[in-house]
């Protein structure tokens, strides 16, 4: 048996998405973490390179991922139940850090159930496969993630029954809604992200569901509304709920993940138990896979805890000042940015090769940030993306600036 055939196949399509812009650079390796000391916050190292990088690319908005108790909840959790869970959930997989998870997820969210899977992406595609039937239609953002894209596909969703809105349209959405025909649909679904991780902007879910109310009983088996807020639960809003929070607003069906805020890893979805029993009896995601280890659980759960205490009040204060002094300073340099207040601060440089000039230029001063370039969006949208963390101080958003200035 050979690959050589596959090998040259696959080679030619990998050499393809470096043609269309779209390939991945090699991934860089992170070797070592230096605590913070002084006035200046954590620092990384990177395979081959002597500098200590602050990262401005990282999701753990509240910087949860090295604190004491969830290290240690991580460490007894494994100590006491192992490593691995050693089956899925319906075959004795279940153990009480699942469980107690899930409660205090619900809780958090203020639902009455939750379900958790190994990412937010695994729980999209569930809670798609529990949702869809031949009388179901789907109604999208333009610029929703990948993984409820993705979702659909994988749930069959035929073409005539899906709708996608320009981004924040409210008059593409009213047009989606109204075009949908309540004699052969019995149930729609209109989903969104909460936070575009893209932007740093958010979906309008009070003017969502204004255009929406007055199809609610249109159909047979309702019409709902689900949010994947992982760039916003623990990160935005008065008290890290998210989107809806910061709306005044809910939805009825909530997606996130610990992997963000949290610090840790895992998705869960929020919902009443009928929604919950559901995706437990009909995602593929959940029922064929084990299931996050207990550790993964017990560090979560600790971490919604700090969230949903003063401490994490004072982070998500922190994170808050950090963002306003890097947006004036973006100002102050005469720079363009989307408007917001969440920590995904975009830089609109409008050019693919200043993009990546700029990306080089702030990684040879030892500050790691992301380029989005053509066609991850569209272009002259070409961005720099920072992402601010409760670990970032004062003087760490003063050297980026500095660096910033230098090399724009």
């Amino acid at each position: 048996m050979s690959l050589s055939k596959l090998n040259a196949g696959l080679s030619r399509e990998v050499a393809a998405l470096q043609e269309e812009g779209r390939a991945k650079a090699p991934e860089r390796v992170i070797v070592d973490y230096i605590a913070p000391r002084g006035e200046r916050g954590p620092r990384y190292k990177l395979e081959g390179s002597d500098l200590e990088f602050i990262r401005m690319n990282s999701n753990s908005y509240l910087s949860l991922s090295h604190h004491p108790g969830v290290l240690a909840a991580a460490d007894q959790a494994s100590h006491r139940f192992g490593a691995g869970p050693g089956a899925v959930r319906f075959i004795d997989g279940t153990f009480s850090a699942h469980v107690a998870l899930e409660q205090r997820i619900a809780a958090f969210t203020g639902r009455p159930a939750a379900k958790i899977f190994n990412s937010a992406y695994t729980t999209n595609l569930g809670v798609a496969l529990a949702l869809q039937n031949q009388r179901t239609f789907w109604i999208g953002d333009a610029l929703n993630h990948n993984c409820i894209i993705r979702a659909m596909r994988i749930a069959s969703v035929p073409s005539e029954n899906k709708a996608i809105f320009a981004h924040n349209d409210m008059a593409g959405l009213k047009a989606a809604i109204e075009g949908v025909d309540a004699s052969r649909i019995d149930r729609v679904i209109v989903i969104f992200d909460g936070v575009f991780s893209m932007r740093g902007d958010h979906a309008p879910i009070g003017q969502i569901n204004e255009v929406l109310a007055p199809h609610r009983e249109r159909f047979a088996e309702g019409l709902v509304t689900i949010v994947d807020d992982s760039h916003g639960i623990g990160a935005y809003g008065a008290t890290g709920r998210g989107t809806e929070e910061v709306c005044g607003h809910q939805v009825d069906i909530i997606v996130g993940t610990f992997g963000k805020a949290f610090g840790v890893n895992g998705g869960f979805v929020a919902a009443s138990p009928q929604v919950i029993e559901a995706v437990r009896q009909k995602a593929d995601t959940y029922i064929y896979t084990n299931p996050l280890s207990v550790a993964d659980c017990a560090a979560a759960q600790v971490a919604v805890d700090i969230a949903d205490s003063p401490e994490g009040v004072r982070r998500l204060r922190h994170v808050q000042h950090r963002i306003a002094q890097l947006r004036a300073g973006l100002d102050r340099l005469g720079l363009e940015s989307i408007p917001g207040v969440h920590p995904v601060v975009p830089l609109l440089v409008r050019d693919t090769d200043k993009t990546r000039r700029m990306v080089q230029g702030f990684t040879d001063h030892g500050v790691l940030v992301v380029g989005l370039n053509y066609p991850v969006v569209p272009q002259g949208s070409q961005t720099i993306r920072f992402q601010v963390n409760a670990a970032h101080t004062e003087a760490d958003i003063d050297q980026v600036l500095g660096v910033l200035e230098q090399i724009r």
